[in-house]
């Protein structure tokens, strides 16, 4: 949230995609812009989970009606469930509309396989395939523009494998 208010203070830029793939719902990212049209929040995490929020129906608010964008998953969830769905359709029938100059990633790794906390299934070539559609994306979009903030994961080497896999997709 804060690199989102810093990029359009500092370097005026107008409209900002925040991504959270993790398993915890951005609630406290999803509050600060929940009636700011300039930020689209977009989340994909497990429900029902800690916190207990980010339901479909949480949208925005005001102007910002439709610039948040939650697809609660059940645990179990993997490849078919975030990247070919959330990512692959939902998300990007959203993008063209929404035309962001800048794209952000919440970058947790709690929703790999194997992570001690989350129950979701994604693999490290997951990881690499949803920031090559982020890239993609960002090349139409946003000149290139984007940039990933490690969040969390908890399995140290399944945390080391997905981190690597994301940090090729972004290098390549």
């Amino acid at each position: 949230a804060i690199a989102a208010r810093y990029a359009q203070e500092k370097y005026k830029v107008g409209k900002v995609l925040i991504v959270d793939w993790d398993v915890h719902h951005g609630n406290g990212t999803q509050d600060t812009f929940y009636e700011d049209e300039s930020v689209f929040f977009f989340s994909t995490h497990q429900s029902p989970w800690y916190p207990g929020t980010g339901t479909s129906d949480e949208k925005g608010r005001g102007k910002a009606l439709g610039t948040t964008l939650n697809v609660p998953l059940p645990a179990g969830s993997g490849r078919e469930e975030v990247v070919e769905g959330a990512f692959g359709q939902d998300l990007a029938n959203k993008i063209e509309s929404y035309r962001p100059e800048l794209i952000l990633i919440s970058a947790g790794f709690d929703s790999r396989a194997n992570d001690p906390l989350g129950l979701f299934t994604l693999s490290d070539q997951d990881f690499f395939d949803l920031t090559t559609m982020l890239m993609r994306t960002a090349k139409e979009f946003c000149n290139g523009h984007l940039i990933s903030v490690l969040e969390g994961g908890y399995n140290l080497d399944g945390l080391a494998r997905a981190c690597t896999s994301h940090l090729r997709a972004l290098t390549a």
